[in-house]
C-alpha cells in the first residue's frame, strides 16, 4: 500500500502487530465461549472436572491416530510408553464409576495425520455426561448450547431432525441398511476415490461427507440419530427392526460439531468391540493400540448415562463464518 505524506514511520514489529488483531479477536471469541459454556453447566448443576492428557492406553478406532511419547523416569512409576488423548472419555467414566455424578471437560486432546485447513492435531472438545439420560435427551440439551452460542453471537438457527436411515433415503435415495455396495457407490461415481479396501460404513462416510453434509443450510442445527450397529463405537444397540445404536451426530450448517452416545456399560461387548477395532487396524497395516484396561474394569460400575462430545474450535469456525480452523485458533500447528 502506498504511504501517504505525514504516515508514522513503519516499524519492523507492525506487521505482527497488523496479524495481532485478527488473533487478539479469536482469543476474546474463544475466552467468551468458554464462559458461556462454564456458566451453562454451572446452572445446571454440572461439575467441571480434569483428567490426564497422557495415559497408557490408546485409541483403538480405526479412523483415529493418537500420539505416542515415551516416559524416561523410574519403572516403578507405570508404562514407559504413553498416549496423548484423543478425547476424555475413558477416564471421564471411570470418574462416572466412582460417582462423581453429571460432569463436564473442557481441554486439549490431540489427533495425529489430521491437519490442513479445517483440522489441527492439538484441539479442544467438551465432553459432559448425564447420568440416568438416554441421548434423545442429551440431543435436546446439546441444541440448547449451541442455540446459546449463536444467541451470544446475535444469531440464530432452525433445528432439524432425522433419523441415519431418515438422512440417507430423502437425501440419495438409497437405505443405509438394506442397500447393496453398487448403491451406495453409484451417488459418488463423479468423485475420484480409491474403492480399495473400502468396507460398507467407509461408503456410507462418504456418503454423509460428499454428497449429505455439504448440503446443509448454514444457519441449520441438524441432528441425525440412531445410527448402523455397525457404527455404535462406544454407544448401545436397540433391537429395532433394524437394530440401531443409540447415537446421534449434531452440525451446525455443513460441520459436525458433536458426536454423542446412549453409553454401553457392558465390558464384554466392549472389550469385544475394542479387539475388533484392533483387527481392522491391523488389516490396514496400522499397528494396535493397547486396550484400557481400567476402562473395561470399571465400566460394571458405571451409571446408566449419555455423553457427548463437542469440538470447540468447530463451533468457534461457525460463530466466525470461516471455514478455516486457523482463524480461530492463537497459533496453528505450522506456526506452532
Amino acid at each position: 500500500m502506498r504511504r501517504r505524506h505525514g504516515d508514522p514511520p513503519i516499524h519492523a514489529n507492525e506487521s505482527a502487530y497488523v496479524d495481532a488483531k485478527p488473533r487478539l479477536r479469536a482469543l476474546r471469541a474463544r475466552a467468551s465461549l468458554y464462559a458461556l459454556v462454564r456458566a451453562f453447566f454451572a446452572e445446571r448443576g454440572v461439575l467441571e472436572v480434569e483428567t490426564p492428557i497422557l495415559g497408557v492406553a490408546g485409541n483403538t478406532e480405526p479412523n483415529i491416530e493418537s500420539f505416542s511419547t515415551s516416559f524416561s523416569g523410574r519403572v516403578d512409576a507405570g508404562t514407559r510408553e504413553r498416549w496423548l488423548r484423543t478425547s476424555p472419555e475413558f477416564p471421564l467414566k471411570r470418574l462416572l464409576a466412582e460417582g462423581v455424578g453429571d460432569c463436564y471437560e473442557l481441554g486439549r486432546v490431540f489427533r495425529d495425520g489430521e491437519a490442513g485447513r479445517r483440522h489441527n492435531p492439538e484441539f479442544t472438545m467438551l465432553e459432559w455426561y448425564r447420568v440416568g439420560w438416554d441421548h434423545r435427551r442429551l440431543v435436546d440439551e446439546t441444541i440448547e448450547l449451541v442455540l446459546a452460542a449463536l444467541a451470544a453471537a446475535g444469531r440464530s438457527a432452525e433445528i432439524a431432525r432425522y433419523s441415519y436411515r431418515e438422512l440417507f433415503v430423502h437425501g440419495v435415495g438409497v437405505d443405509p441398511f438394506t442397500a447393496p455396495l453398487d448403491a451406495l457407490r453409484a451417488p459418488l461415481a463423479d468423485v475420484r476415490i480409491d474403492g480399495d479396501g473400502l468396507s460398507r460404513d467407509d461408503w456410507l462416510d462418504l456418503l454423509l461427507t460428499h454428497r449429505l453434509q455439504p448440503a446443509f443450510p448454514r444457519d441449520r442445527i441438524t441432528v441425525v440419530i440412531d445410527f448402523p450397529p455397525s457404527q455404535a463405537a462406544l454407544a448401545r444397540i436397540r433391537a429395532d427392526d433394524p437394530p440401531v445404536a443409540e447415537r446421534f451426530e449434531l452440525y451446525l450448517g455443513p460441520y459436525e460439531l458433536a458426536n454423542g452416545y446412549h453409553e454401553l456399560i457392558d465390558a464384554i461387548e466392549q472389550r469385544a468391540r475394542f479387539e475388533r477395532d484392533n483387527a481392522r487396524r491391523c488389516e490396514r497395516g496400522q499397528r494396535e493400540v493397547p486396550i484400557d484396561e481400567r476402562l473395561l474394569a470399571a465400566l460394571p460400575a458405571m451409571p446408566a448415562c449419555a455423553g457427548v462430545a463437542l469440538g470447540i474450535e468447530r463451533l468457534l469456525m461457525c460463530l466466525a463464518r470461516t471455514d478455516a480452523i486457523g482463524d480461530v485458533l492463537a497459533f496453528a500447528f505450522a506456526d506452532a
